[in-house]
């Protein structure tokens, strides 16, 4: 009997996917599959992860998990950043060559549903998961991984870079994520990258602000500018004639008074003809 769809919820999503899998013997495949659950486990603790907080899916290969949006997606990545890459190595020093243990691993975040059926493991769904996949599975992380002497490679989805590490928290360097294009199947994403881009990987023309820095004073937040309008070029023309100041054509003269943010098209004229004229007698 199935049961009926759960309505999504948000949840953080960190996927993990060991490199050369199905290479390995059964023997050396079950021997890497424990040793990935204790690296997650050693992480999952060291970010403050409880067991009632979180969803574990065996994929075999790799793993997916689902973090309670009460943890902090800063302390999930210092820990992916520190003690993940500490467990590997510590378990690589000690394997065989034919025993070691590479991670490619992405962190996101979104919406997911749970849709179990009887007889069955597993039954996760949603839109924002199946990106998460697919940056797992790009050849960015993959060549990223290959080409470094690193036991793990890491990206984040757009939405946890910029709301997590472009903001510089402890022990998150944004200088050290780099932003690539992903193409997986029909789709085209993108992911932030700790660590160089591989060989033969650019980064993507869309420009975003230095990291670490506010956003103000950019062409939405100017003042009387609508948002998503083009930034005015080289400002107005400012011209004082005596008492009278003109900008751009328009013409401030008088007292002002509760005067706010909009915008003016045309000349205009403030102040009123009866000051006018008063200024005008001997």
């Amino acid at each position: 009997m199935s049961l009926a769809l759960r309505e999504p919820v948000n949840r953080t999503i960190l996927l993990l996917d060991i490199e050369d899998f199905s290479r390995r013997d059964d023997v050396t495949q079950a021997c890497l599959r424990r040793e990935l659950h204790n690296a997650v486990e050693d992480t999952l603790a060291e970010a403050g992860v409880e067991q009632n907080m979180q969803y574990r899916e065996d994929r075999g290969d790799g793993l997916i998990i689902l973090v309670s949006s009460d943890i902090p997606k800063a302390a999930l990545l210092r820990a992916l950043l520190t003690t993940t890459p500490d467990s590997l190595h510590q378990y690589n020093r000690l394997a065989s060559s034919s025993a070691q243990m590479r991670l490619r691993m992405v962190l996101a975040a979104g919406e997911v549903a749970f849709d179990p059926k009887c007889g069955t493991v597993g039954g996760l769904v949603g839109h924002d998961l199946n990106h998460s996949c697919r940056l797992l599975d790009s050849e960015v992380l993959r060549k990223a991984l290959a080409q470094r002497d690193a036991d793990c490679a890491l990206g984040v989805s757009p939405s946890v870079y910029e709301g997590v590490v472009r903001h510089g928290h402890r022990g998150l360097r944004p200088e050290e994520f780099h932003h690539a294009a992903v193409a997986v199947k029909k789709d085209r994403l993108e992911l932030w990258l700790h660590g160089p881009l591989p060989s033969g990987v650019t980064a993507p023309a869309r420009e975003y602000p230095p990291a670490g820095s506010d956003r103000s004073g950019t062409q939405d937040d100017a003042v009387g500018q609508a948002p998503g309008a083009a930034p005015a070029r080289g400002g107005a023309d400012i011209t004082f004639n005596g008492g009278t100041v003109s900008f751009g054509g328009s013409q401030v003269i008088g007292d002002q008074t509760g005067v706010s943010g909009g915008r003016v098209t045309g000349d205009v004229i403030m102040g009123s003809a009866q000051r006018e004229s008063r200024s005008e007698q001997p």
